[in-house]
């Protein structure tokens, strides 16, 4: 089945029209002069060169995503998923719904306040007039995209006239001196207020970026539309604050900041300025209609959010967004019932524009943010796929987009900025877990490699410390259900603090055993998927096991990323112990302790503890630092650590429990020391001691190969009817002392 295609609009129809129209909207005639009058001159046209240099970052962030990517419906959402994944992209794109949906009724409240200035009789009739102008731009919406474009050329004519009707009206009533007395801003304002009230007027980028599934060629229209309009809206903008300044009081300014423009437009064209609010404010509120249902249907065809896929489909071979239209008008018509009910206050002008235009700033900004968000990772990932066609970008460039979007939404409101940035994150982690389902190519794999290769070369450089090892963990077995005591504890030894593998070795001829190994890997992932185990497994096909063994073991790694610690069962045939024991001669060699597990499957009631026996110092302190990183778990939490030495005098006695203790105290790991004074065989103490602790962890040493042979030859009779025990043999890797 073909995907529907949108209407094919070039670059000024489809970007610059409805971005130019957004931003030449409401603000510029209802409110430019409100905020000239509060902040005066000097902080006015540093809110314009604040938002601006946003916007501008924000466009080059946009036009950099949307040149790296095929570009399809959903404007910013689509951009934002499609770099930073699911989760981010619904986040943003539930706000950005909300944001351009927000924009119809403050548009459209806009639109019945200059009716009411104009005809003053009609101010009873405030409400009336929004709710059926919301009705009727609602119709025209319904009626197609189509057909709402070409009446924007119309509009951006008696836009463009209008402009320079009141323009020229500024310009005559001019004078320095005027200039000189607004230069300063008014007692008491508050900047960060008139900021917000203003920067509405430069949202108007997003009005062309959502259009992106109706361009004909999106990574070429978005960046010239885009940047064409910020650049024609900086230099209007500035003109239109710097000549309001000069020609008119503070108290005219705030008092009627539109009817000044009407009054005063040159050579007694106010019907123009008229002519030119009504239409820059329907057509904002049409561009709105436009792009919000846009962004909703986007959003929805991704099932992120299972509760907005409804919203996904589309009408006719344009594939219309009727349902999200629907929503849309719903959440503008609330919106205008509310804010007609209040009416018109302080000469005329909506107390509800100014409380939506501050809710639709933060939205704004949060959105405009996490667009450079995109730009900044997509450049700093290093990925060979960023290829851009745009190169008029640096990463800093978004980075400082990313920081003023943060710093000036903190600056507004405080309070508000932290509730939406908790409804942010809420919807992001709502979405996140979606995140392996659906899969965009984003660029955080990229970003996520870039961090990994630059700081692996850095590990590389960094002499090993014993303060800051961590256990890095090779589980070798067969299936995991074969093993599943030696995961187990493998998993909490790693406890979240180290990198765990799960290996298993196949025995026979690549060639033949290639499927079987896939499915294999297969079933150990789904393993660790379903217990949620954070574990790397590996399927190494051989023909023979040892050689193969060590093969893998001297492979297996990334630069100083590298197995330290190697868990297995122990062999019960004892015409397996003597490659055994050559198997532990090269895991040892190759700088891994080896952890045996034997298994004898006890199931009497133990107590809760760690039984730790004590043979030497490098053995030790690894028992220990394993000892303490099982009681991390929630499991083993309450699990005490007992460290046992057997001694044959008192001497020995009294110095072991003195360095044994000091050991304690120096690997602050919470243990108790027992030194046992005994002429008893060691295997009756030990069995007397440790027959009901939870866990054993007892030493060897492979420096006298008979003694290592005889030692695992019994070791399964020996701890037979006891608790699970490991047999250890550290590298001296992991040091208390040290």
């Amino acid at each position: 089945m073909t995907e529907k295609q949108g209407y094919g609009f070039s670059t000024f129809a489809g970007v610059f029209t409805p971005s130019i129209l957004t931003i030449f909207g409401l603000i510029m005639f209802m409110r430019t002069g409100y905020v000239v009058g509060n902040a005066g001159l000097f902080y006015s046209l540093i809110i314009l060169f604040v938002s601006q240099m946003i916007c501008i970052a924000t466009g080059l962030s946009i036009s950099v995503v949307s040149t790296n990517t095929p570009v399809k419906g959903g404007g910013a959402y689509f951009l934002i998923s499609r770099a930073l994944g699911p989760g981010f992209g619904s986040a943003i794109g539930v706000t950005l719904f909300l944001a351009q949906a927000l924009a119809v009724p403050f548009y459209i409240l806009g639109f019945a306040e200059a009716v009411c200035k104009d005809f003053p009789q009609f101010n009873q009739y405030y409400l009336h007039i929004s709710l059926i102008f919301g009705v009727v731009l609602f119709i025209i919406s319904w009626i197609g995209a189509n057909w709402a474009v070409k009446i924007q050329f119309l509009i951006l004519t008696i836009l463009t006239l209008a402009i320079c009707a009141f323009l020229g009206g500024l310009y005559i009533n001019f004078s320095p001196e005027m200039l000189t007395e607004n230069m300063l801003p008014k007692d008491s304002v508050n900047p960060f207020l008139m900021f917000a009230i203003f920067f509405p007027a430069v949202t108007g980028i997003m009005s062309g970026v959502n259009m992106s599934g109706d361009l004909k060629k999106p990574e070429v229209s978005i960046p010239k539309g885009t940047l064409l309009a910020i650049f024609v809206a900086t230099v209007v903008y500035a003109i239109q604050i710097i000549l309001s300044a000069g020609a008119f009081p503070r108290s005219e300014l705030i008092a009627k900041p539109y009817q000044i423009l009407v009054e005063n437009a040159i050579m007694g064209t106010g019907y123009l300025v008229i002519a030119g609010v009504i239409a820059a404010t329907l057509s904002s509120a049409l561009g709105s209609y436009l792009g919000a249902p846009r962004i909703l249907q986007a959003l929805a065809s991704d099932k992120i959010i299972s509760v907005l896929t409804p919203f996904s489909k589309g009408s006719g071979d344009t594939n219309e967004p009727r349902r999200a239209l629907l929503l849309t008008f719903f959440i503008a018509l609330l919106v205008l019932l509310w804010g007609g009910s209040q009416g018109l206050v302080d000469g005329g002008m909506s107390p509800a524009l100014n409380s939506v235009a501050q809710i639709m700033t933060m939205f704004f900004l949060y959105t405009y943010g996490t667009v450079n968000l995109a730009a900044l990772i997509e450049s700093f990932g290093d990925n060979p796929s960023f290829r851009p066609r745009f190169k008029i970008f640096h990463w800093s460039i978004a980075l400082f987009g990313l920081v003023s979007c943060l710093v000036v939404a903190c600056m507004i409101s405080l309070v508000y900025s932290l509730i939406s940035l908790i409804i942010l994150v809420a919807i992001y982690f709502m979405a996140h877990r979606k995140d392996m389902e659906q899969r965009f190519g984003d660029a955080r794999r990229g970003f996520v490699y870039s961090r990994i290769r630059k700081n692996l070369l850095i590990l590389n450089s960094l002499e090993a410390d014993p303060k800051n090892w961590r256990p890095t963990i090779t589980v070798l077995g067969g299936g995991p259900q074969e093993r599943s005591s030696l995961l187990r504890y493998a998993t909490l030894f790693e406890c979240k603090r180290g990198i765990l593998s799960l290996v298993k070795f196949i025995i026979g001829d690549y060639n033949e055993l290639d499927n079987e190994r896939r499915e294999a890997k297969t079933e150990l992932q789904e393993f660790c998927k379903k217990f949620d185990l954070d574990s790397f497994v590996e399927v190494i096909i051989a023909e023979n096991f040892d050689k193969g063994l060590s093969v893998f073991l001297q492979s297996h790694s990334i630069g100083p990323i590298k197995p330290n610690i190697l868990m297995l069962g122990c062999p019960k045939d004892t015409t397996r112990m003597s490659p055994f024991i050559d198997n532990l001669d090269v895991i040892l060699k190759l700088n891994m302790s080896p952890l045996i597990l034997i298994d004898s499957n006890n199931q009497s009631i133990y107590e809760d503890r760690i039984d730790l026996w004590w043979r030497g110092h490098n053995n030790g302190s690894l028992m220990l630092i394993l000892a303490h990183l099982l009681t991390m778990n929630n499991e083993w939490a309450h699990t005490k650590i007992r460290v046992l030495r057997v001694v044959q005098t008192e001497e020995e006695k009294v110095s072991s429990e003195k360095d044994l203790k000091e050991l304690v105290e120096k690997g602050r790991v919470p243990a108790t020391v027992n030194v046992i004074k005994t002429d008893k065989p060691f295997n009756d103490v030990f069995r007397k001691e440790s027959q009901d602790s939870k866990l054993i962890l007892m030493g060897f040493t492979l420096k006298n190969r008979k003694y290592a042979e005889d030692f695992f030859n019994t070791i399964n009779e020996k701890l037979k009817d006891m608790p699970q025990t490991f047999v250890i043999s550290s590298t001296g890797e992991a040091n208390l002392l040290e």
